[in-house]
């Protein structure tokens, strides 16, 4: 081998070798941050379950909340976090993933739809607040109905909707275009793509979508303070959407600004232990049906 041959080798080299031992720093970068994250995440879900968890009982989580004396209980506020839920997401799912569908498959590309995409986005980062009094000004001053259930189930709604919608846009556009025509080139309808290819390859976004919005509605006050307001019916099992409807992110706030029952700040910790509880829950609800599909794609 010639002289320059061997310094082009030993140069070549020393760049693998350079570039090896970079790629190991950074590796060992990534992991080390990764696993940081993991330890506060985990020594922050400790910190607040720690005083809470232990002291919950049935009679807390059924009884009715005290105003004066201590050991009551989230009851109702439980119940309404659930009903409210439920109903927000009853309205913003199938609205979501119709407007998300129809901008990826059916929506033209011109000016028209760019700017809707632009308001949609801007709505998703828009604070929870301003939905909540867009909520006042629908449903206590237009129709007056007052704070209600329906007030705030409906307001979740609009502050869950812009998010379904983007989610659900990216993930039918993220599914691969040879499938698409695949399913073309077999005979089937557009509808029946969308139906048996796209939506079954994009259902781990579209899930995932639904988990953030989900909990971040449970979890949600400010909207729910301006449209449902601060108190519940004091029943147990309340379906009348007209109630007014504290959540359990309500009371915890009322709890801990404004509540002078003496065990105000134990109250506190065992909400905010079942806050979180339910929040995980939920995700993990909603993990079930990727389970499901996974295991059919894969027979």
């Amino acid at each position: 081998m010639s002289q320059p041959s061997k310094a082009a080798a030993n140069s070549f080299g020393k760049r693998n070798g350079r570039a090896a031992a970079l790629d190991r720093i950074f590796t060992g970068l990534v992991w080390g941050i990764g696993a940081l994250v993991i330890l506060f995440i985990c020594g922050l879900l400790f910190l607040l379950l720690k005083n809470g968890l232990p002291k919950l009982t049935w009679d807390f989580l059924y009884g009715l909340p005290s105003e004066i004396e201590e050991g009551g209980g989230i009851g109702p506020a439980l119940f309404n976090s659930f009903y409210l839920l439920f109903i927000s997401l009853v309205i913003s799912i199938p609205l979501g993933m119709a407007a998300g569908i129809y901008l990826a498959e059916f929506a033209p590309d011109n000016r028209l739809i760019g700017l809707i995409r632009i308001c949609v986005e801007g709505l998703s980062s828009v604070p929870s607040i301003i939905f909540g009094l867009f909520g006042i000004a629908l449903f206590v001053e237009m129709f007056q109905i007052g704070l209600t259930i329906l007030g705030g189930a409906v307001s979740l709604a609009f502050l869950n909707l812009p998010v379904l919608t983007r989610v659900t846009e990216e993930s039918i556009r993220s599914v691969p275009v040879e499938l698409k025509n695949a399913s073309f080139a077999l005979g089937s309808t557009h509808l029946q793509t969308i139906r048996r290819v796209l939506i079954p390859v994009a259902l781990s976004g579209i899930v995932t979508g639904i988990c953030l919005t989900a909990g971040r509605a449970f979890g949600e006050s400010a909207v729910i303070i301006l449209t449902a307001g601060v108190t519940t019916s004091g029943e147990m099992w309340d379906f009348n959407l007209f109630s007014p409807g504290e959540t359990l992110a309500v009371h915890l706030w009322y709890v801990q600004s404004e509540a002078i029952v003496p065990d105000a700040q134990e109250i506190a910790q065992k909400a905010t232990s079942v806050l979180i509880f339910v929040v995980l829950l939920i995700n993990l609800v909603f993990r079930v049906p990727l389970w499901f599909n996974s295991r059919k794609t894969k027979g």
